[in-house]
């Protein structure tokens, strides 16, 4: 019996009601008077805030996700597969951007973390079980999940900074802050290589988010030229790991799709 939009509705009409919850929260957090991306805490890890535009992306993705869902193969993916998880983790990303917003740093990094589990969760299902069989899966579920996967990644570190960190405006950059923001760095660095290398053709969208990410520390993190400097070096060895997924993607369009097995897909991160 063929699938009928009305199959799973209940979960559909739970997902899209909780997108748009999610999509609310974050529209609040740049249209407030507080204008949290430009004035939230300042530490030594935070980003210039263009870095953040990389959620109107991913809203924009996640609006073709749960549009998709009512098609046979979305439903298959989103309803069958990933199922209660996507709701889960719109209402917790919710919650850790109003934490995050209302400057409730430790409890919003308790959340990001929270967050970083539903999605590392739902990552791994869709790499391991659902290959991408049509433009319509890549686009409205890996990419969107890519990208969402190496953002949260960049959000628990930067929370833990903004919850645990000094306030950059008010003490300088001593000893332990750049031991700290230089294990940051070269952690995030080290997770767009993960991504390069999670599977033959690698995680582009995910490895290009980290690479994004450190170039807007790079570029926001000037009153501190150990923090600056070291930000261009874990940025520039970044691009090589998009370099890298750039070249795995090109070999794939130009053989066509890369037939693997469920062992060879599953993802390394997470």
């Amino acid at each position: 019996m063929a699938d009928s939009w009305t199959d799973g509705l209940l979960l559909k009409i739970v997902n899209l009601i909780t997108y748009f919850l999610f999509l609310g929260s974050n529209i609040y957090t740049v249209a407030s008077p507080a204008g949290i991306y430009f004035h939230g805490k300042e530490t030594y890890l935070t980003p210039a805030p263009w870095a953040f535009l990389i959620w109107s992306l991913i809203h924009l993705l996640l609006l073709g996700t749960v549009i998709y869902q009512f098609f046979p193969a979305g439903k298959r993916v989103i309803v069958d597969g990933i199922s209660w998880r996507f709701p889960l983790l719109a209402v917790l990303n919710s919650i850790y951007v109003n934490l995050w917003a209302s400057h409730h740093f430790v409890l919003a990094f308790i959340l990001a973390l929270f967050v970083s589990s539903a999605v590392t969760h739902i990552y791994y299902i869709v790499k391991k079980h659902h290959s991408p069989q049509e433009t319509a899966d890549e686009l409205f579920i890996h990419l969107p999940f890519s990208l969402y996967h190496g953002w949260t990644t960049v959000l628990v570190v930067l929370s833990a900074f903004e919850a645990f960190g000094v306030n950059s405006l008010d003490h300088r950059d001593g000893v332990w802050t750049k031991v700290f923001v230089f294990l940051a760095l070269f952690f995030l660095e080290g997770t767009a290589a993960t991504y390069a290398f999670s599977t033959p053709e690698g995680d582009l969208p995910a490895s290009i988010v980290i690479a994004w990410s450190l170039w807007a520390i790079f570029a926001h993190q000037t009153k501190s030229a150990f923090v600056h400097w070291s930000a261009l070096g874990f940025s520039i060895l970044a691009l090589m790991w998009v370099a890298k997924g750039t070249y795995g993607l090109f070999n794939r369009v130009r053989g066509g799709r890369i037939a693997l097995s469920d062992e060879e897909r599953a993802p390394l991160v997470g």
